[in-house]
């Protein structure tokens, strides 16, 4: 017969839809989630069978572990080896498991991450509180189902005497659906499920007065009841667990922190790496050495310190900074009467309850039904005891086994299980303490099947025997928590002499923003000199400060950039400086005015600003701390076409000096300005004449009548004055004129300064000629004058800007 192929003409989408489904239900219900009842996935419920059909129990020898998964494959789990033994070797692991249920001789693994030893090495037994798991499994308590080449049958669910979903917990991922439960105390799990059996409605408040929350193999610490009210009640909640560790006192005034207990599912090896690395890179200081001194007696990790160390700093640190604390994320999903289900603490234990419930009732069903079958022979070799004589009369008259069966039934009324059971009686037991034997144990068969029939015909009696049977496994397998829990989660602040080594450091800013920090060495190996910068830029600010200190650097557009000082990059003096834009994104428009090193925001300082349209604006120092500042944040709210010209730092009690364009002055107290927060406008500092700018603000502390302030204007002269001059007024006036009126070529100002010992001035004219200015060689002018010339307009252009020379 010739044979035909057939083919199907289907969309692809269709077959890749279908197929993907039937594999993702596969996935979900046969392979990565747990069953709610038993809390196994089929490969660890598998495993858990074929060795106890095998006999590899708890009270008896080791077997290789070989043979085990051999069994496992060859019977109930078609697939690779590896998967098998690996979820065996989990399951023995008493750092991954809170109660393990398979106890193994070997190289099984460790907390490190090293892989066990290959499954010929090792040997392995069920642990004796597996067998609860176990226990009636033969007593037709749960569905069994054909294996998958029916050869044999294989359970759908353990009968489970005790809530393992909740006391061993369960992680895996399938398509679509993760699940993530902790494990728990035994014996809290067992007093929440009698209270729950106790009381059907009981709350997840009233459950969490017995069942505290989460206890893991490994111990540590949880921080946040409120994560865990919030995922017993939903399924799903965060919680925080962290390393137990103490600080322990050494000779010589050192200290040192132990670490003896870890966050679950750490691995121990790489979080003593990533300390280590810590100290190697100096991202923290004040460690001196990382060890590892765990050993049989127990888990040991110590973090010894320098003589100057801060232990609960670095301890902290650590916490935020590697696995020593992590959060943990509940989501409670198993499979619920054949399909997954997120589920809160109440739906567990209603889903334990009732499984419970069916299997004593299957086991009661099945005891009752042999009880029965025995009662019913007892009574049968009782009656025939009684007629001995004529029974054996009987038989000895009768042709063969079954004649003699049909005359006992026939003669006395027998039935074939009875008649079966007299003609295979041994001689033996025709004594008269055999009789004896008889009547008592059908006495107790009667009230054996009574008593069954009270819990079959009775709910009350029912849940009076799993709440014994509970009680029973409890008491057997009780241990004491191993996991603390804190009712909230500790805020974790950093101490900034923690992270950072305290170093004295140069560190300066360019006009055109280039900014680095520089080692005093490199600073000093060139004297100061030969400073890399390019040609057509100007220092904007260059500091001594420490590397636990900040540089707050101020533009135009009323915006600041936050740069810890220790986060500056490292560059030779001689070398150009790293753009700031590179570290913190700037508009195109935007460039620096004002670098302004800050080393403690605690101090009662104040931050001044002025701005081309006027405005004036004062706030607080400590409102510039700032803990994100991976872009620039809000100094000063600029409106419109207005630009910030000044920044400047005062103690409260300062007068403010602000200059025009078109040279007015105006002199007043700082305290005449209001304080507010970093995202207001201001108010008005100066009434400006149509088409004038503030070009320039100044603040100084000294009396006035001592003050010099030099001056520039456009045409390269330059002009200083005494400020006694300058009459000092309120805020918000018109000011003082101090440049005579010149007809053709009116003088403007372009800037002023203070004067201030050894700081000389640089002047820059449109050409890019530069002329050094210092003010001690001026002469005082009087108000009305417009000072010396010092470039000429005709030769150089007109002159831009102004600045002050770092300190010669």
């Amino acid at each position: 017969m010739e044979q035909t192929e057939r083919y199907l003409d289907l969309p692809l989408e269709d077959v890749l839809g279908d197929r993907f489904g039937r594999y993702s239900k596969y996935i979900i219900q046969e392979r990565a989630l747990p069953d709610a009842r038993d809390g196994l996935k089929p490969v660890q419920r598998r495993i858990l069978y074929a060795m106890h059909v095998d006999g590899n129990t708890a009270e008896k020898g080791f077997r290789k572990s070989a043979k085990t998964v051999g069994n496992v494959i060859g019977n109930y789990h078609p697939h690779g080896d590896s998967s098998v033994y690996d979820a065996m070797v989990r399951m023995s692991q008493d750092w991954k498991v809170r109660n393990v249920l398979i106890e193994m001789h070997g190289n099984n693994g460790s907390i490190d991450g090293d892989p066990p030893a290959a499954m010929r090495y090792t040997e392995a037994r069920l642990s004796s509180i597996s067998q609860e798991l176990l226990r009636d499994i033969d007593k037709n308590t749960v569905e069994f189902v054909p294996n998958f080449d029916d050869t044999s049958t294989e359970p759908t669910v353990l009968p489970a005497h005790f809530p393992n979903l909740l006391v061993n917990g369960s992680t895996g991922i399938s398509a679509g659906y993760a699940t993530d439960i902790p494990s728990h105390n035994l014996v809290e799990v067992i007093d929440a499920a009698i209270m729950r059996i106790d009381k059907k409605q009981a709350t997840v408040e009233e459950l969490m007065s017995v069942i505290k929350g989460p206890d893991f193999p490994t111990g540590g610490i949880i921080q946040g009841v409120a994560g865990i009210k919030k995922a017993y009640e939903t399924g799903k909640g965060k919680i925080i667990v962290r390393g137990k560790a103490s600080v322990e006192s050494l000779k010589g005034g050192k200290e040192q922190i132990v670490i003896t207990e870890i966050p679950y599912e750490v691995n121990k090896a790489n979080l003593v790496k990533k300390m280590d690395e810590l100290r190697l890179d100096r991202k923290v200081e004040g460690i001196a050495e990382v060890r590892d001194e765990t050993d049989r007696t127990g888990l040991r990790i110590v973090i010894e310190l320098k003589k100057d160390g801060n232990a609960q700093g670095i301890l902290h640190y650590l916490y935020k900074n590697t696995d020593l604390q992590i959060p943990y994320n509940f989501n409670m999903v198993a499979i619920h009467k054949g399909r997954p289900k997120l589920m809160t603490l109440p739906t567990i234990l209603d889903a334990y309850i009732d499984h419970q419930k069916e299997v004593v009732i299957n086991r009661s069903k099945y005891e009752w039904e042999k009880a029965k079958e025995r009662e019913h022979i007892v009574a049968g070799l009782i009656k025939a005891l009684s007629i001995l004589d004529e029974v054996i009369a009987t038989i000895r008259a009768s042709k063969d086994k079954r004649d003699a069966k049909n005359n006992l039934i026939k003669n006395y009324e027998f039935t074939e299980a009875q008649a079966e059971a007299i003609v295979s009686l041994q001689l033996y037991r025709l004594t008269n303490t055999d009789i004896t034997a008889l009547r008592e144990e059908s006495e107790e068969l009667q009230q054996k099947i009574e008593e069954l029939e009270q819990i079959l015909n009775s709910e009350q009696k029912l849940l009076s025997l799993i709440k014994k049977e509970l009680r029973q496994v409890k008491k057997t397998y009780k241990t004491d928590r191993f996991t603390a829990i804190e009712e909230e989660i500790e805020e974790l602040k950093i101490n900034l002499e923690v992270m950072v080594p305290s170093e004295d450091v140069m560190v300066t800013v360019t006009s055109d923003g280039y900014v680095k920090r520089t080692s005093l060495r490199s600073y000093n190996a060139s004297n100061g000199q030969d400073f890399g910068m390019k040609e057509t830029d100007h220092i904007l600010g260059c500091f001594e400060v420490n590397t636990t200190e900040t540089l707050l650097l101020f533009t135009n557009k009323g915006s600041y950039l936050y740069m810890p000082i220790h986060e500056l990059p490292d560059i030779r003096w001689k070398d150009l400086g790293q753009h700031v834009s590179s570290l913190i994104p700037l508009d195109k428009e935007e460039h620096l005015i004002q670098a302004l090193p800050i080393e403690d925001f605690k101090k009662e300082d104040y931050l001044l600003f002025a701005t081309k349209n006027g405005m004036v604006k004062r706030t607080e120092l400590k409102s510039f701390k700032a803990q994100r500042y991976s872009r620039p944040l809000m100094a000063l709210n600029v409106k419109g076409d207005d630009e910030v010209v000044s920044v400047m730092r005062t103690s409260g009690n300062s007068r403010i000096l602000l200059g025009t364009k078109a040279g007015y002055v105006l002199l007043y107290n700082e305290e005449e300005i209001n304080v507010v927060g970093p995202r207001a406008a201001g108010v008005k500092g100066i009434n400006l004449k149509d088409d004038d700018v503030v070009i320039g603000a100044e603040t100084f502390i000294t009396q006035h009548e001592d003050t010099q302030a030099i001056f520039v204007t456009q045409r390269g002269a330059v002009k200083k004055m005494n400020l006694k001059e300058v009459e000092q007024t309120s805020r918000a006036k018109r000011g003082t004129m101090i440049l005579r009126t010149v007809k053709s070529n009116p003088h403007n100002l372009i800037g002023f300064t203070i004067v201030k010992e050894n700081r000389a001035i640089r002047i820059e004219s449109a050409k890019g000629m530069t002329e050094k200015v210092i003010p001690a060689n001026i002469r005082v002018s009087e108000l009305y004058s417009n000072g010396s010339f010092i470039m000429d307009e005709a030769e150089v252009g007109k002159i831009i800007s102004m600045w002050i020379e770092k300190e010669s």
